[in-house]
C-alpha cells in the first residue's frame, strides 16, 4: 500500500476448546502472547517493493484473549536504497502497524473482522478488513481490505496453504496467494499512462516455511516467498512503484524472490 506495503499482519488468538474441567476452562481464560522477530531480503507488500539491495529487520508483538487481539509490527530498512542525494538521510525505521482484531467460528468457518493503522515517513493510512477461513482440504482463505483514508480502496486476496509433514513436529507450510485491488481513484492508485483508476487483479505470491521448534516456547522458521503481477496493469504498476524506479527513474521490477527467517517466542 504506499508504495508501500503491509502489510497486513496477521492476527494471532485460537483459544483451546471448552472443557469440563476447571483446570483447562482456567487455562482457557488465560491471554497468550507471541513476540517475534523476522530478518528478509526483501520487504514486499501487496506486489509493492519496499526496499532494495538491503536486509530489513520485522519485529513484531502480539496478545491475544478470548477472540480479542492486538499486533505492533514494525519495519527497519537496514540500508535505505537511495541513488541521489537528496534522499540522503533518509530514516532507517519505515513503518509502523497497528493491528486490532476478533476471530470467531462458525461451524466449520474461522472469522476475522479487524482494523489496522499504517504508520509510514510522510504519511499515515488506515483499514478495516473481514476475513473467512475454511478449515477443509488445503483451507480457502477470503480476506478482503477496506482503505478509506490515504489510499482508498479494495484489496481482496483468496489463497490456499497445506502442510506436509516432515519429522516429528516438524513441518512444511505451503501457501498461495491471488490478490484483487481495486482503487477508488487515480489518487490512490493510477493505471499507468492514464487517469484512470487501477482496478484489476494484481499480484500473486507462493511461499514455503518450516517451522522448527527450539523448546516449549520458541521457534524458527526458514521462509522463502516468490512474489509476482497477474496482469500486464499490474506489472506496469508494479516497476513504477519499485525503489528503482522512483529513485532513479530507470525501469523497474515487478517479480521478486525473497525470504529469510523469523524467529518467535509464544507463551
Amino acid at each position: 500500500m504506499k508504495t508501500k506495503k503491509k502489510i497486513s499482519l496477521a492476527v494471532l488468538g485460537a483459544l483451546c476448546c471448552m472443557q469440563f474441567s476447571g483446570v483447562a476452562m482456567a487455562e482457557e481464560d488465560k491471554p497468550t502472547a507471541n513476540l517475534a522477530v523476522s530478518a528478509l531480503s526483501k520487504y514486499v507488500w501487496r506486489g509493492f517493493e519496499m526496499t532494495k539491495d538491503s536486509l530489513v529487520l520485522q519485529p513484531s508483538m502480539t496478545v491475544a484473549y478470548k477472540g480479542f487481539s492486538a499486533n505492533a509490527w514494525g519495519n527497519e530498512d537496514t540500508k535505505v536504497y537511495v541513488q541521489s542525494a537528496e534522499g540522503a538521510g533518509t530514516n532507517n525505521w519505515t513503518e509502523t502497524d497497528l493491528t486490532l482484531a476478533y476471530d470467531w467460528t462458525m461451524g466449520p468457518v474461522g472469522l476475522t473482522a479487524g482494523y489496522i493503522y499504517y504508520s509510514l515517513i510522510g504519511l499515515d493510512s488506515q483499514e478495516v478488513f473481514g476475513r473467512a477461513t475454511l478449515h477443509t482440504l488445503l483451507t480457502p482463505t477470503l480476506t478482503v481490505y477496506r482503505d478509506y483514508d490515504h489510499y482508498a480502496g479494495w484489496y481482496t486476496t483468496l489463497g490456499m496453504s497445506h502442510t506436509v509433514p516432515l519429522m516429528d513436529q516438524i513441518s512444511l507450510n505451503l501457501g498461495a496467494q491471488i490478490g484483487y485491488l481495486a482503487a477508488d481513484d487515480a489518487n490512490s492508485y493510477a493505471k499507468v499512462g492514464t487517469a484512470e483508476a487501477y482496478k484489476g487483479f494484481h499480484d500473486g505470491l507462493l511461499s514455503a516455511s518450516i517451522a522448527i521448534p527450539i523448546n516449549q516456547y520458541i521457534s524458527i522458521t526458514p521462509v522463502l516467498n516468490y512474489s509476482f503481477p497477474l496482469t500486464s496493469n499490474a506489472r506496469d504498476l508494479l516497476k513504477t512503484n519499485s525503489q528503482e524506479f522512483l529513485n532513479s527513474g530507470s525501469d523497474g521490477r515487478s517479480d521478486f524472490i525473497y525470504g529469510g527467517i523469523t524467529v518467535s517466542m509464544a507463551f
